[in-house]
């Protein structure tokens, strides 16, 4: 009988418990009530001969009990507590059981034609595309997914972030050198004229300003005059200043060819071959792009860029109403969608999967079937015992039970053939 506290047992394990109970007092049962019937007719078969019939019954009825008895306990447990060989299997040989166990699992179970032959013949992309395409299961997914989200992103150290983020940034962004391929892409930019855009652009925000400024000439170059000169003269001088400068850009503006425009040119393909060819500028451009990475302005713009997003990321996870959730969720609906009426993506899905599923059980099929062994022999072996005979024992009971009536027919056959096979018996 286990030994285990009832209050340690699940509710599944107690009522497996009454069961056992119940079995082992019905066949306990039985076995009296032979032995009763044995002495009845024993006592009584001189008076009454048919009575040797039921003896004979009886009497193999109560071997078949005690044998089975014997062989259903020596499973379990030593028999009367006697050193018997060959018994209390489970607990003695409990090691070398969960090694064959966990050698059966993996040669008849964890094997690729097995999992490839199971997974062909379930429709996994479509089952998972109707259970996904529900609205409720869509939003428990993102949930779920949420959920993992926000522990992962508590569970990362922002400094080990930051650290991260530097050392790709150095690796990808710092070491590799700028200036040629930046020449060569300024280069192809200006052999396709791609950067006229840009200047047009340079050139109209500069107009407007002009005309949303013109009071910021007043005195820029009259300041510098002499003295004696009359106020007249500086207004004259401002004034044709602002002038000049609204007509140089109004004509670069309209004209496609204008000089300036030309130098435009010129200087950004110099300045392409410069990157490429020359090392002074190379030089130049990689001391300022280590300045600007070097400051501690960029580093604390990083730090301070990664809170926000996290944070960011951490509120609209927390939030189902958010749109980030909501948008998971519509996602997840589509894809069902599509899983349930794409024939094609559902083909792809299930080749995916079952090439998935067969490599990892042939690459990993005795790491999986060690959990069976390796939990076994860290099993107490008395728990054990306690375990499987809660599992299996209310079955092996009914061994006794019907031990007891084959014995008893078995008897009863034996002994009514003597007596027909030798007369006067």
């Amino acid at each position: 009988m286990p030994r285990t506290p009832r209050a340690l047992l699940s509710p599944a394990d107690q009522e497996r418990l009454r069961a056992l109970r119940r079995m082992k007092a019905v066949a306990l049962g039985a076995l009296i009530f032979m032995a009763v019937v044995f002495v009845i007719a024993f006592a009584l078969q001189e008076r009454q001969p048919w009575l040797g019939y039921v003896r004979a019954a009886a009497e193999g009825g109560m071997v078949g009990a005690l044998a089975d008895w014997f062989a259903v306990t020596a499973l379990f447990r030593r028999p009367l507590g006697l050193p018997i060989p060959h018994t209390a299997i489970i607990p003695s040989r409990k090691d070398e059981i969960g090694r064959t166990l966990g050698e059966f699992v993996e040669t008849n179970f964890l094997e690729g034609s097995v999992v490839r032959t199971k997974l062909a013949s379930t429709e996994i992309a479509k089952r998972g595309g109707e259970w996904l395409r529900d609205p409720a299961h869509a939003e428990r997914v993102a949930a779920e997914g949420a959920t993992i989200a926000t522990a992962v992103l508590n569970a990362l150290s922002d400094d080990d972030v930051r650290d991260l983020i530097t050392d790709l940034a150095r690796e990808h962004l710092v070491s590799p050198e700028w200036g040629p391929p930046a020449g060569a892409w300024l280069a192809k930019i200006v052999e396709a004229d791609a950067h006229h855009g840009a200047v047009d652009l340079a050139a109209d925000s500069i107009a407007r300003w002009l005309d949303a400024n013109a009071e910021s000439f007043s005195g820029l170059i009259s300041r510098r005059l002499p003295g004696w000169v009359p106020k007249l003269a500086h207004r004259f001088v401002d004034d044709t200043a602002y002038n000049e400068a609204v007509k140089f850009v109004r004509a670069v503006q309209a004209d496609p060819t204008h000089p300036a425009r030309i130098a435009v040119d010129g200087y950004l393909a110099r300045l392409a071959d410069s990157l490429q060819n020359d090392p002074a500028t190379r030089e130049k451009l990689e001391n300022a792009k280590s300045s600007l990475f070097d400051s501690p302005r960029v580093g604390a713009l990083a730090a301070e860029a990664w809170n926000t997003a996290k944070n960011g990321l951490l509120t609209a996870l927390a939030d189902p109403e958010s749109g980030l959730r909501v948008r998971a969720a519509q996602a997840l609906q589509e894809v069902g969608d599509r899983l349930t009426t794409d024939a094609a993506l559902q083909h792809r899905v299930d080749t995916w999967v079952s090439d998935a599923a067969v490599f990892l059980v042939d690459r990993y099929r005795h790491d999986i079937a060690s959990i069976i062994t390796d939990t076994v022999e860290r099993w107490d072996p008395v728990e054990t015992t306690e375990k499987i005979e809660l599992m299996v024992g209310r079955d092996l009971q009914y061994i006794r039970l019907n031990g007891t009536f084959v014995g008893a027919l078995a008897g009863l056959a034996i002994f009514t053939i003597a007596h027909l096979l030798i007369p006067g018996v």
